[in-house]
């Protein structure tokens, strides 16, 4: 019987039971909505969008920040190796509209052809200047002046006290 295997940095996690990957793909987004639209307004799209990236972490995607400034979002995330760049940006894309129009049926009016994202991206891998990212990704609305409404419905537990 042959054995796969791979070489690279692997190693075993006890409480899991199964072999992990050790490498790190960190990277950095940008992603603009399409025609620059100020889309990212309200805490509920924010979410929305939010709740679309973290769908992937079912796939080994693993989230830093996340910080939105009206007109787009900057991120951090860590790609799995088997993962292309460009794979991981058309799912990066594909899952956070999807959420977006689930949770915001009114978004059609806006998009009818369901395009929210422009071509437009920006990424680079984040290496020793990860605190530096970090910083400037949590910083997006004051740095872009950006009021967030907070549109989330409130449950009737947070009015008894």
């Amino acid at each position: 019987m042959i054995k796969d295997f791979v070489s690279g940095s692997y190693k075993a996690d006890p409480r899991k039971k199964v072999q992990s990957d050790t490498r790190t793909s960190w990277h950095t987004f940008m992603f603009v909505s399409h025609c620059r639209y100020k889309v990212f307004g309200k805490q509920s799209t924010i979410d929305a969008c939010t709740r679309g990236f973290k769908e992937l972490e079912a796939y080994g995607f693993e989230f830093g920040d996340i910080g939105f400034a009206g007109t787009h979002v900057h991120g951090m995330v860590n790609i799995p190796k088997k993962y292309s760049y460009q794979n991981a940006e058309i799912m990066l894309k594909n899952h956070s509209t999807q959420r977006i129009f689930l949770e915001k049926p009114n978004f059609i009016k806006l998009y009818p052809d369901k395009h929210f994202w422009s071509g437009y991206e920006h990424h680079q891998s984040v290496g020793v200047e990860m605190q530096a990212a970090k910083t400037y990704i949590k910083n997006q609305q004051k740095h872009h002046n950006v009021k967030v409404v907070d549109d989330v419905q409130k449950t009737l537990l947070t009015f008894t006290n």
